[in-house]
């Protein structure tokens, strides 16, 4: 599988994700609703974000991502 996994593209596809959930439009909801989707936008763009800045190293096998929070 090592072989066969391209890392960068993988982090491009993260990157793209934030991207799309930061210019995702809001449905027409409202409420608490609405509150739970903005809620989850934020941790999609989060995560996405933080998945997509790492930088990596493959050894051995094993895939290690690195992400510095600091700042």
């Amino acid at each position: 599988m090592a072989d066969e996994l391209d890392v960068e593209a993988m982090l491009e596809r993260f990157r793209d994700r934030a991207a799309a959930v930061k210019s995702r439009p809001l449905p027409p909801v409202a409420g608490p609703e609405r509150e739970r989707f903005v809620h989850q936008a934020q941790l999609d763009f989060q995560d996405y974000g933080i998945v997509g800045d790492a930088t990596w190293e493959l050894v051995d096998g094993v895939l290690t991502l690195q992400v510095d929070l600091r700042g």
